[in-house]
């Protein structure tokens, strides 16, 4: 079903009203949250923060509001990841004119329309540190901003321990890079489309810093994970984002990623 507008389309619909419901980060009004120097904070319970560190599969996740990317476990489960890349047209890449990060709205708004977590009081940012952190630690008085955490890293394979003093440590990556998409047709889009998909959790994944870093605008075809295990479930993730937003990707990046899942 095409979507138009703020419409939801209903292979998501189930999954958003879950994550709104199970949400507990109501309450927070600041923006990014600062790096907590001086300020007395509290450590979430365990029932707070995802279970362990390597995540969902994708494959389980269409709405992208469960945490992180978990491996594809088997060949049946690879043969559906390439169905899922099949069904992604193609493209070639325009140009990258009249590009700018503030068309798809300012970074991390809370009120984006039409997708999971939105108007919750929190920023995207925070969402997406509580969706995939584990022994998360906010800032005092704050059920929001989050200054200290674990992560598991889909992209490096890494645990990492961060605090908001070493904010660029994680980044949050947009699986379809705004300027990649930006070129693949959303320079045509509505602002209200755009926003959505610079806030929507199906395209978004704190990771490592630099390795957010490398990868830049590229796609598939110049830029996969230096994890091998999770580039299949990477490939199936972009894919995921591409057919929500009825997006195409170029030949070169397809192939690549029906590769990475044994086709």
């Amino acid at each position: 079903m095409k979507r138009i507008g703020v419409r939801i389309s209903r292979g998501r619909a189930a999954g958003i009203a879950t994550a709104l419901a199970a949400t507990v980060l109501a309450g927070c009004t600041e923006g990014l949250p600062g790096d907590g120097k001086g300020e007395a904070t509290r450590t979430a319970p365990a029932s707070d923060s995802p279970a362990s560190g390597g995540g969902t599969s994708p494959l389980n996740n269409p709405d992208g509001t469960k945490p992180g990317l978990a491996p594809l476990s088997s060949q049946t489960d690879e043969a559906k990841a390439r169905d899922l890349v099949e069904k992604v047209s193609v493209k070639g890449r325009g140009p990258k004119t009249g590009y700018d990060r503030e068309r798809f709205g300012y970074a991390w708004m809370d009120t984006a329309e039409g997708v999971p977590l939105a108007r919750n009081g929190c920023d995207t940012r925070n969402d997406l540190l509580a969706r995939d952190g584990r022994e998360l630690t906010y800032r005092s008085g704050s059920d929001c901003v989050v200054v200290a955490m674990r992560l598991h890293d889909p992209y490096t394979g890494k645990d990492m321990a961060w605090k908001k003093a070493e904010a660029s440590k994680v980044q949050i990556d947009h699986v379809v890079p705004l300027s990649y998409a930006w070129q693949m047709g959303a320079a045509r889009w509505d602002d209200t489309k755009r926003r959505r998909l610079a806030n929507d959790p199906l395209n978004l994944l704190p990771v490592d810093g630099p390795a957010n870093g490398a990868k830049s605008d590229s796609g598939p075809a110049s830029w996969l994970p230096p994890n091998k295990a999770v580039r299949c479930s990477y490939a199936v993730r972009f894919a995921q984002v591409a057919v929500e937003y009825e997006m195409p990707v170029t030949t070169a990046d397809k192939d690549i990623m029906l590769a990475q899942c044994g086709g």
